[in-house]
């Protein structure tokens, strides 16, 4: 059974719960909602020096984080080369790289692939959606809306051709009442000129 990944930018985005996480919470719990909500890497937290300002991850959340990772960069990218796999989610080996990817992203359901090991690359047949990054929202509703587009577009033509196939469908059925009838016709004349 896959785990959840929780959608950690709608609580984010809920104006309420900032402000109470920011009421009783230490600042670094609200980064760590912000990071868990739109960070790409950890190696970035890490290198960065941000990993001061959130509070001490357990290997849970840095699994999770991982496995974001994995989920950002396939996004925008179907095919992930392995060395940038193991800089982004700070793997030293190829080995540890597929284990990570078969037992904790294939396994659990977050994507889908093949992993090639002649060209060292994952190939990404599926993934799961993340949140939208602040700033996302416009290209997604533009995404769907030339979707709805071409969509309708398409239900268009599959209205033509159906059209188009009962209209010849009526013709090949006329065709065939005339042929039918046109035999009827000289089966009766050769009939009338045997008798």
């Amino acid at each position: 059974m896959p785990r959840c990944l929780i959608r950690f930018g709608c609580l984010h985005m809920a104006h309420g719960v900032i402000t109470r996480v920011s009421n009783w919470a230490p600042p670094s719990n609200l980064n760590l909602l912000c990071f868990l909500s739109f960070a790409v890497v950890v190696k970035c937290c890490l290198l960065t020096g941000n990993m001061a300002r959130l509070p001490q991850l357990v290997p849970d959340q840095i699994l999770k984080l991982k496995q974001l990772t994995v989920l950002t960069l396939a996004e925008s990218n179907k095919v992930l080369p392995y060395d940038q796999l193991m800089q982004e989610l700070d793997v030293t080996n190829v080995r540890e790289l597929e284990d990570f990817l078969i037992n904790e992203c294939m396994y659990s359901g977050i994507v889908r692939g093949k992993l090639d090991q002649l060209r060292r690359c994952f190939e990404v047949q599926f993934a799961a959606g993340r949140d939208l990054r602040p700033g996302q929202l416009g290209n997604m509703l533009h995404t769907l809306s030339d979707w709805l587009t071409t969509s309708d577009n398409l239900l268009v033509s599959i209205q033509e051709k159906i059209k188009w196939a009962d209209t010849m469908s009526e013709a090949d059925k006329k065709h065939q009442k005339d042929v039918e009838d046109r035999v009827e016709e000289v089966k009766k004349t050769l009939s009338l000129k045997v008798s």
